[in-house]
This record gives structure tokens, C-alpha cells and sequence, in this order.
């Protein structure tokens, strides 16, 4: 469990879109009150050891939730699609699971569903 989010999204393509004098990319699905826009957020949904009775588990399966930010809705597309091809070039499948506009914030978010699957442990 604990899967390693960060490094995957570290790209090129989201760090020219997320990056600047910080990376604006958030853990546990929020980001700071007065973030810049376009930004980051992810949290695990779930999180599931691959148990053996031998020993320790040899690995986990890890369903985590990744959600664009942005003022633009062509910026938060941009996003998204670097987020996506970021996740697709680390070898785990994802899906489109929010596609909407905050009522109050009126920020455009797009959100992804990833499987991480770690079994280098």
C-alpha cells in the first residue's frame, strides 16, 4: 500500500502544466485554500496486500484517485490528458470516472481512477 503517486506524475507534460516555482500537486485530495491554478490532487481509494500465508504480502494493489483542477476548461483537458498519458507510460491502467464544474468554486475538474499494482517489495 502506500502507492508512489509523485513519481508518476513527475513528468515533462504535467510539470509544465502543474509546475513553476512549486509543483502544485496535493496528497489526500485537497490543496492548500489560495493554491494557483491549475493544480493536482490525488488519495487513495483503496488499497489491498497481495496476503500469502508464507510470509510477508509480495506486493498491493492500490485503486487511486486522481482529480484536475483548473479555471480553463481547455487547460484542465490539457491537464488531464498529461496526467492520463503520464499513468499509461508507468504501466497502469486508469479510467475517466469525474468529468464536471464545481458549483461553488467554479473550478473545472477532471478526475481519473488508477490502478496501482506494485509487486517489487
Amino acid at each position: 500500500m502506500l502507492p508512489k503517486v509523485f513519481p508518476v506524475l513527475k513528468t515533462p507534460a504535467v510539470l509544465a502544466i502543474v509546475g513553476g516555482d512549486t509543483v502544485r500537486i496535493f496528497r489526500h485530495g485537497a490543496a492548500p485554500q489560495a493554491t494557483d491554478r491549475p493544480y493536482v490532487t490525488w488519495f487513495e481509494v483503496s488499497g489491498q496486500p497481495y496476503d500469502q500465508i508464507s510470509g510477508l504480502p509480495c506486493g498491493d494493489f492500490d485503486s487511486v484517485q486522481i482529480d484536475c483542477w483548473s479555471m480553463d476548461d481547455a487547460q484542465v483537458d490539457a491537464l488531464a490528458t498529461a496526467v492520463r498519458d503520464a499513468v499509461d507510460a508507468a504501466g497502469f491502467a486508469n479510467r475517466l470516472i469525474i468529468n464536471q464544474r464545481d458549483p461553488d468554486t467554479k473550478l473545472y475538474r477532471i478526475g481519473l481512477q488508477a490502478d496501482f499494482i506494485n509487486t517489487s517489495r
